[in-house]
């Protein structure tokens, strides 16, 4: 793979396909290492340049993207990606594909296909905060634990049980404590809500109701 040409920042930008019905599903960026483990892996890796860390495509909803070719253009700085997108929707608005709105002729927007999805059932209603927030994902944890839908990242975890993840939990504690001592506070939220979620998940794996969490909070600000 050293034919390829990353830019200044070490990226490389990558256009997905679906496999079947050779439809554009989105694009992102890649830099070696997801291409790499994109290879070794068989499901699709991107980079992200606001969060400058690597990421798995579905790891939070669960639509992940097999791979099922990798090409590179005849300039060798542009990527395209076949892959079977597990779930139906590659945009993180709920639709198959993050190119859903037409630009028409007089300069109107018309939004094409049907959602996939409900966005707030996974990511949480826009503009939630705090407990709500909090309710809203370990009641999709919940259901991700009931229903165990192929290709999801909760649904691994589930299967693999207690000790994996704790070992998750233990994991992203160590992230949040690297972001802390980065002194990078956009680090640090990301990595806390990574700690949260794993957390989130080893209380619905014991069976631990949310809301007794809350209520040993509150018996301390007592």
């Amino acid at each position: 793979m050293e034919v390829l040409k990353y830019n200044e920042a070490g990226l490389i930008p990558a256009i997905v396909q679906e496999v079947t019905t050779r439809e554009v599903l989105m694009l992102a960026w890649m830099n070696r290492q997801a291409v790499e483990k994109t290879l070794s892996t068989g499901e699709v890796w991107f980079y992200s340049r606001s969060r400058q860390k690597m990421w798995k495509k579905g790891e939070t909803s669960g639509h992940v993207q097999k791979l099922k070719g990798l090409y590179y253009d005849c300039d060798a700085d542009t990527l395209l990606v076949l892959a079977e997108q597990v779930g139906g929707a590659a945009c993180h608005e709920g639709y198959s594909s993050c190119f859903h709105n037409k630009v028409n002729p007089d300069g109107t927007v018309t939004v094409e296909g049907e959602q996939q999805f409900n966005p707030a059932e996974v990511y949480g209603k826009q503009g939630s905060t705090g407990p709500e927030i909090i309710d809203e994902l370990f009641q999709v944890i919940l259901s991700r634990k009931a229903e165990m839908p192929e290709g999801s990242y909760t649904t691994y975890l589930f299967t693999k049980g207690v000790d994996k993840i704790c070992k998750k939990v233990g994991e992203e504690s160590a992230e949040v404590i690297i972001g802390a001592k980065n002194n990078n506070n956009e680090e640090l939220s990301y990595e806390a809500a990574d700690l949260i979620y794993h957390l989130l998940v080893l209380l619905a794996n014991q069976n631990l109701a949310v809301g007794e969490i809350y209520e040993q909070l509150a018996k301390r600000r007592k």
